[in-house]
This record gives structure tokens, sequence and C-alpha cells, in this order.
């Protein structure tokens, strides 16, 4: 496994061509192109803030107005999560052509999924950082220092669990449809349409237990609320766990790699 690593920074060069691929693909044929890219989050953060403050008013307390602002700090992490399991979770079987070849390093395709994803988490955050400065968001340059930590600890989750999922959807292809209905529950099981606060004693031992929400609550107590940071000592426990998760991640797809050319 250790060589494998090894090998993974020799791939660079693959994986930024197939990351660039991954993102002209993704808007081949559109009209818009890659201005979809700042769309898309600004279209979802008007419809959830038309659904909370229209719809549902008077839904949330007065401490997280804007209430659209809030929502945004987690749902924008949050798509670049939920889209990178799911896409990662059958990429292997949607690329059997290359994982035939024999010199074809496997491990790339659910990176590129990961990253692609963050590419397009990095396109929303100028919509994130213009909502913020209309805001008048009270954001300290103390704090906003933890942002890349944030980052990079959700990229190696990230890259861990993908990892993971891609190399188990080989052998049970049951798993990318449990997946879709784990995420469901997954986004209702983290503070990031309603504050940490409002969990009850039991609840928030549970919500606790979710690495995503001391992601979300990370990005919320930077982005959002006034400081100090208080999560950070979550934060680095959770970086600790991120890169444990990777290891094993990389670990199980390493002992599986030799199969997947069969499964396909």
């Amino acid at each position: 496994m250790v060589r494998s690593l090894r090998q993974l920074v020799r791939y660079r060069g693959l994986i930024q061509s197939l990351v660039a691929r991954e993102l002209k693909a993704r808007y081949r044929g559109s009209v818009l192109g890659f201005f979809w890219s700042f769309v898309n989050p600004l279209l979802l953060l008007l419809i959830y803030s038309f659904v909370f403050t229209v719809v549902l008013p008077g839904t949330h307390p007065k401490e997280m107005e804007p209430y659209g602002l809030f929502l945004f700090c987690g749902i924008l992490p949050w798509s670049w999560f939920s889209a990178s399991l799911s896409e990662s979770s059958v990429v292997l079987i949607n690329n059997g052509n290359l994982i035939k070849k024999v010199l074809f390093p496997a491990e790339v395709l659910p990176i590129v999924s990961v990253l692609a994803n963050m590419v397009h988490f990095f396109f929303g955050l100028p919509i994130l950082a213009a909502f913020l400065i209309y805001y008048a968001a009270p954001l300290q340059a103390g704090e906003l220092v933890w942002f890349p930590v944030i980052v990079i600890v959700q990229l190696v989750l990230t890259t861990g669990l993908a990892l993971l999922l891609s190399a188990l959807t080989v052998h049970f292809r049951d798993v990318k449809d449990i997946l879709s209905n784990l995420l469901t529950f997954w986004f209702f099981a983290t503070p990031i349409i309603y504050p940490m606060t409002l969990a009850p004693g039991a609840g928030r031992r549970f919500l606790n237990l979710n690495p995503v929400t001391h992601l979300a609550i990370s990005y919320q107590e930077i982005l959002f609320y006034p400081g100090p940071f208080g999560h950070w000592k979550w934060l680095v426990a959770l970086g600790v766990a991120s890169i444990v998760v990777f290891f094993l991640g990389y670990f199980v797809f390493d002992r599986l790699r030799d199969s997947f050319a069969e499964e396909v």
C-alpha cells in the first residue's frame, strides 16, 4: 500500500488532465458552459432562502438571520461532499474500459471525482463571498486562516470515503442505492438547516458522532457567527480521524484492486 501511495505523486499530471476533462464534459453542449458553476450555487441559495423565509417563515431563531447566508455556509460544502461520494461510488463501474487496462491506476478515478467537485465548491465561493459582503458578515482575519484547514480536512475525509465506496460498489452494487438514501439521512443529521444549539442533549451526542457536523459547524463559525472560533479542537480531532479514514479507504481499495477488472 505504501508503494502505491508513493506512486500517486507520479500520477499528478494524469489527475490534472482527468479533472479538466471531467469539468469540460460536465457542461459540454450547454449554452452557458462553466457559467453554470456560478449559477447553480446561486439558484440553490435562492431556493432555500425562498422556502425558509417565505413559505416557512419563523422556523428559525433570530440569531440565524440572515437565514439564507446561514444555509449557504453549510450547503455549499455539503454539495461537494455528497456529490463526490455519489459519483465516486459508480466511477469504477462507469469507467470499466480504463480499469481493464493493466497499467491504469484505478485509484485516480475516485480522486478525480472528489477534486472535480472541489473545483465546483471553489466556484461557489465568490457567490458566498458576495453575500458575506452584502450582509456585512462579522469576518475576522484570525478566523479566516482556518478556512484552508477546514477545506484540507474535508478533502482528506472525502477522498478516503470515496476510495472505500468506489471499491466496495464494484463488488456490492447495492452500495450505490443504499448510499443515495444514506446521504438524505446524513444531510438532515448534519446541522445545516438548523443550528447545533437546537438539538436536545441525546440528539447532540448523536450529531457529534457525525464527522460532517464538525465541518459544517467550523464553516459556520468562521463565516457566519461572530468569533471566536471555538470549534478548532473538534476540527483538529476530525483532521486526525480523516487521515485514518483515508488510509483505511486506500487499504481496502488496494486490497481489492486486482479484482476490479473482472467485476466491472
